[in-house]
């Protein structure tokens, strides 16, 4: 074996053990995902909604008006006086204030989605109390099977979440660190070449690779029924593209740091953009149309993209080229550019 291949190895394996004897780097990786996904699931499990709080502005009509909210499966209506009700609109603790008429005042803010809806459910509710016959019929059937529900949607969203902190947080921090204790100072003086630091950085993320993604699928799968439609060899490879991405930014952003402060601060500049726009917790769609390129050229938008289109859609490889493309790319600038700027001390 040459030396360039052995002193690989050996910086592999001895930045295995120092992730392994780091306790709050094990529990990020594989126990904060869980409870993560255990939180939320529980929050957006199978169950009815909870009803929207609706206000009543006191007055000649308002016991009626009550009494035909209190028949509206959605909603739960109070009674307030004008300047209670106005407060608690305000306040965000009621969604919609209904004054009496005639003609009825419905006050909401229509940027808020449980607003409008509490609207729509009122107006249906006071409508239908005061004579209204719906001529139409229709069948209300509701869309609750496996792959259609926030459950399905979420869970690969963590997975990509996952997989960008702990590459870049993994790798970050491991490399601030040994600057700071003179550790990288010392290496210069090895015939170890800067690439085989910075590839043994990456290999050893990899190393935990198989059993974080399994933990969190096997998880996902016996506690809500998430399922892999795709194929398990699709689902490691776009895991893998994605990991080798976001170490490559890990490396990029730990290149010149000399204290956890400043590669923090860092971290956070370059992960929360993407923990807002890129479908985590809910899709990117809902971004105006001018901000979508710049979020589908993202890499965790293509890798949150890419495992939902493998374990909801059940799509191959080659339907989800773009997104491993866009992965790939992130993958060999930031690699590159971090090996040309990368400073030991």
């Amino acid at each position: 074996m040459s030396k360039h291949h052995s002193a690989l190895i050996e910086l592999t394996i001895a930045r295995t053990k120092e992730f392994v004897r780091q306790g709050e780097a094990v529990f990020w990786v594989f126990a904060f995902p869980l409870l993560l996904a255990l939180a939320l699931g529980f929050a957006f499990r199978e169950k009815a909604p909870d009803r929207i709080p609706v206000g009543v502005v006191s007055g000649s009509t308002s016991s009626s008006i009550l009494s035909s909210l209190a028949k509206s499966p959605a909603l739960i209506a109070r009674g307030y006086d004008a300047k209670q009700g106005s407060e608690a609109l305000r306040t965000g603790k009621i969604s919609l204030l209904v004054e009496g008429g005639p003609p009825l005042v419905y006050r909401f803010d229509p940027t808020r989605p449980d607003s409008r809806v509490a609207r729509l459910e009122a107006d249906d509710a006071l409508q239908q109390a005061a004579g209204r016959r719906n001529t139409l019929p229709v069948i209300e059937k509701k869309v609750t099977e496996k792959g259609s529900r926030y459950i399905d949607f979420l869970i690969p969203g963590l997975l990509g979440m996952n997989l960008m902190g702990t590459g870049m947080w993994g790798i970050g921090f491991s490399i601030v660190t040994a600057r700071m204790n003179k550790l990288l100072k010392r290496l210069v003086a090895t015939p170890m070449r800067k690439s085989d630091y910075m590839m043994a950085q990456m290999l050893s993320r990899l190393i935990f690779l198989v059993l974080e993604v399994a933990t969190l699928v096997i998880f996902a799968w016996l506690t809500f029924g998430v399922g892999v439609n795709g194929s398990i060899f699709t689902l490691a490879v776009t895991c893998l593209v994605g990991a080798t991405a976001f170490s490559g930014i890990g490396l990029l952003v730990a290149a010149r740091p000399t204290s956890i402060e400043g590669v923090s601060g860092l971290m956070n500049l370059v992960m929360v953009p993407m923990w807002l726009l890129s479908g985590v917790f809910f899709s990117s769609e809902r971004f105006p149309d001018w901000a979508q390129p710049l979020i589908r050229a993202l890499p965790l938008t293509a890798l949150n993209d890419a495992l939902r289109a493998v374990m909801i859609e059940g799509r191959s490889i080659s339907t989800i080229a773009t997104e491993l493309a866009v992965l790939s790319i992130w993958a060999i600038i930031t690699f590159t550019i971090a090996l040309k700027i990368f400073r030991w001390k």
